[in-house]
């Protein structure tokens, strides 16, 4: 499972490192509505959740499916203006400008994105002209709260009412907490895009998605790159529709996510994090997988809980096991495998241990790997 990116044929000019105030204000609403996700920033959610004022905060919770639930393509309209360029602005103030460039359609499919997940990748029908579309939006809507439901029905009769809704929103959001935010670590990303840059330059677009993430990487020749996700999806940098060009958006409250924008018609964007925990690089999907497979089987968890304990060979383990050294040695194999265990050569002897530092590391590699 991955997320593709096509850019066959894609000069080096056309990609691009930027900053976004108003994609950061999303991860900024997401990070106060899902502190779990960002123990990083625990403190300032904190502080920040705590001071809102009440009608502000009530807002919030009203279209918090936005940023909570799924993050809206709708904070990132410079990558879907028909007949732009697909670059960021400098300020929210013009981001906002371009968000009310959107035609009604792509505002609304954008703010209603979280029920549209099975034909994001298609485009799938509009709510506004679509019944059985408009039917799915309300339904899910309802099942998350009498105000997101109202919201969505109000948004469906009245998109230019919740344009209005929204733009005020963002701007008492950034008067209440994101200017200040935004001030401080708005000269760290953009030191980041322009390291990123340089690299690109003088080293190559490899280079650069290494640095971005090692869930990132370039394949077929150049050709595409390739996301290590959970979800799957499909975009090509040289649509004509909106121009050739692949946007990468450096984000303060990124971590563990890495967003990759893949609307059919739109731009191709890359939100990735900036900064985190010190730890080791994410095991890719696919060992993260092999690796859950490894240990759901109880005779393979009885070999890591003796062999966490103290090294041992393929008899010394039939015999507490109860079961045949070449059982045994099928077991090994499959958690060798998948990296959970170490050998080492003891004179004639093969001893197997767990290796603690990546069973340890497993919980971590899981929660990054549902949530990138």
């Amino acid at each position: 499972m991955s997320v593709f990116i096509d850019i066959a044929g894609l000069a080096t000019a056309d990609i691009v490192f930027e900053l976004s105030p108003l994609a950061e204000l999303s991860l900024a609403l997401h990070t106060l509505s899902e502190p779990g996700h960002h123990p990083g920033t625990a403190g300032w959610a904190t502080a920040t959740a705590a001071s809102l004022e009440p009608d502000l905060a009530g807002r919030l919770c009203e279209a918090d499916f936005l940023w909570r639930n799924t993050f809206s393509d709708l904070f990132m309209p410079f990558a879907g203006v028909r007949g732009g360029d697909g670059r960021t602005r400098a300020t929210l103030a013009e981001e906002l400008d371009l968000l009310d460039r959107l035609d009604d359609e792509q505002f609304v499919s954008t703010a209603l994105e979280f029920c549209s997940l099975d034909s994001y990748n298609t485009g799938g029908m509009s709510p506004l002209s679509d019944p059985a579309a408009r039917a799915r939006a309300l339904e899910l809507a309802t099942a998350r709260g009498p105000q997101q439901m109202e919201f969505t029905a109000r948004l469906l009769k009245d998109p230019d009412s919740v344009r209005v809704w929204v733009r005020r929103l963002v701007e008492d959001c950034d008067a209440a907490f994101f200017a200040d935010i935004w001030r401080r670590v708005r000269g760290k990303l953009a030191a980041d895009a322009r390291h990123k840059t340089q690299l690109l330059r003088r080293k190559g677009l490899e280079h650069a998605l290494t640095a971005v993430s090692p869930a990132l990487a370039l394949e077929d020749g150049g050709a595409r790159i390739r996301a290590d996700k959970l979800s799957e999806g499909q975009a090509t940098a040289m649509d004509p529709e909106v121009g050739a060009g692949l946007t990468f958006v450096p984000s303060h409250f990124g971590w563990p996510h890495l967003m990759i924008l893949h609307r059919p018609g739109w731009r191709p964007v890359v939100h990735y994090p900036v900064g985190g925990p010190e730890l080791p690089a994410p095991a890719s999907v696919e060992l993260l997988k092999l690796r859950l497979e490894a240990l759901a089987h109880p005779v393979r968890m009885q070999v890591c809980r003796t062999t966490a304990r103290a090294p041992h060979t393929t008899g010394e383990l039939a015999v507490i096991l109860g079961i045949s050294a070449p059982e045994v040695s099928r077991h090994l194999a499959v958690l060798k495998k998948a990296g959970l265990i170490i050998t080492r050569r003891r004179g004639r002897y093969v001893m197997y241990q767990l290796d603690i530092t990546v069973v340890a590391r497993l919980s971590s590699d899981f929660l990054e790997g549902i949530l990138r």
